[in-house]
C-alpha cells in the first residue's frame, strides 16, 4: 500500500523539524470533473476527426499516445520527488542542528511535497484517459516499458511490470509495486474466429470465468504475460473494468524458444490460488501441467470457444 510522502517522514528523525502541510491544497490542481470533462470532449473530437478517413486505423495509435502524454508527466515528478527524498536522508545523516541546515532541510520537504503532490494528480489525468482509452478500443492501457502504478489509495487498477515488482520485492520495499492480495495466473494465446458471434462468445467466456474466479478470490490481482492482443488483451480490459491489479510477465527475448517456459516458472513461484488457462500454444500445455504438479487449481477452459475441455 503506498504511503503518503509525510507518512514516510514521520518515522524518521527530523531534528525537531515541524512538517508543515503543503504550500497548496487540491484546490490548486484540476478538478475531478475538469479532467472527466476537457478529457473526454478531446477524446470525442480526436476520433470523430479520423472517423472515415485514410487515418482512422492510425487513431488507436494516437489514442495510445495521449495517455501515455500524462503518464511520462508522473513519471517525471516520481523521479523528481525520489530525488528529493534521497536528498533528504542525505541531510538527515549529516545533521549538525545549525539553522542554515534546517532551512535547506525544510526546502527539500516543500520540494518533495510538490513533486508528490503533482505526480498523483498527473496519474489521476492517466487514469482518465487510460479510461477512454479502454472505452474507446476495449484495451486495458499499459505502457510499452514499466509499470502503471496509481499511488494514490483511490486508483486500484494499476497495471505492474514482472521486472519492477521482482526489483520492488528483492529490495522488500512494500509499495505501489507490491500489489496486495492473492495472486491468480491467467494464459491463453491469440485465437482466429470464423465469426464476429464467436469472437464474442469466447470473449464472454474469458470474463464470466475471472468474475466466477473473483468470486471466490474477492482480494485477487492477476497475473499474465501483458500481450496486447488476443486472450491477454481479454483478460487485461476485464481487470480494469473490476479494478482489479495486474502484474505483467513479458517474454524475455534474448531467451529464445526458452523465454515462454521461463515466464511459467516466474509466475507458479508466485504460488498462485488458481491458473486460469484459455486454448493456447504449447507453452499454456506446460503451465498447465506444471502447475498441477505443484497442486496449483487450474480453472481449465481450454475448450471450444474458452469452454470447458469435453463440454
Amino acid at each position: 500500500m503506498y504511503d503518503s510522502f509525510i507518512d514516510q517522514l514521520s518515522g524518521l528523525d527530523l531534528s525537531g523539524l515541524s512538517i508543515r502541510p503543503a504550500p497548496f491544497n487540491e484546490t490548486d490542481f484540476p478538478c475531478e470533473d475538469a479532467i472527466d470533462q476537457t478529457l473526454g470532449a478531446v477524446w470525442s473530437d480526436l476520433f470523430a476527426m479520423f472517423s472515415d478517413t485514410a487515418l482512422e486505423a492510425d487513431a488507436e495509435d494516437i489514442a495510445w499516445g495521449m495517455v501515455n502524454l500524462f503518464h511520462r508527466a508522473a513519471s517525471r515528478k516520481s523521479a523528481q520527488l525520489d530525488r528529493a527524498s534521497d536528498e533528504i536522508r542525505v541531510l538527515l545523516a549529516s545533521a549538525d542542528g545549525s539553522e542554515v541546515h534546517s532551512s535547506n532541510l525544510e526546502e527539500q520537504v516543500e520540494r518533495a511535497q510538490a513533486a508528490e503532490a503533482s505526480m498523483l494528480a498527473f496519474e489521476q489525468m492517466r487514469e482518465a484517459a487510460a479510461a477512454l482509452y479502454r472505452d474507446e478500443t476495449g484495451s486495458s492501457w499499459k505502457p510499452v516499458s514499466g509499470s502503471r502504478t496509481s499511488h494514490s489509495r483511490h486508483l486500484t487498477s494499476a497495471v505492474i511490470d514482472a521486472r519492477d515488482f521482482l526489483r520492488a520485492r528483492a529490495e522488500n520495499r512494500r509499495h505501489a509495486l507490491i500489489p496486495e492480495g492473492t495472486p491468480v495466473v491467467f494464459a491463453g494465446g491469440r485465437r482466429s474466429f470464423g465469426s464476429a458471434e464467436d469472437a464474442r462468445v469466447y470473449a464472454d467466456n474469458i470474463w464470466a470465468t475471472l468474475d466466477k474466479v473473483r468470486d471466490v478470490v474477492p482480494d485477487l490481482f492477476l497475473v499474465h504475460g501483458g500481450d496486447g492482443k488476443g486472450a491477454d488483451r481479454l483478460a487485461a480490459s476485464w481487470a480494469e473494468r473490476r479494478e482489479v491489479q495486474q502484474l505483467t510477465y513479458s517474454l524475455d527475448r534474448r531467451l529464445g524458444a526458452r523465454a515462454g517456459f521461463k515466464r511459467n516458472e516466474q509466475m507458479l513461484s508466485l504460488n498462485p490460488r488458481y491458473v486460469v488457462a484459455f486454448p493456447g500454444n504449447g507453452v499454456t500445455e506446460r503451465l498447465v501441467i506444471d502447475a498441477k504438479a505443484r497442486r496449483i487449481t487450474v480453472v481449465d477452459r481450454r475448450g471450444l470457444l474458452g469452454t470447458s475441455p469435453g463440454s
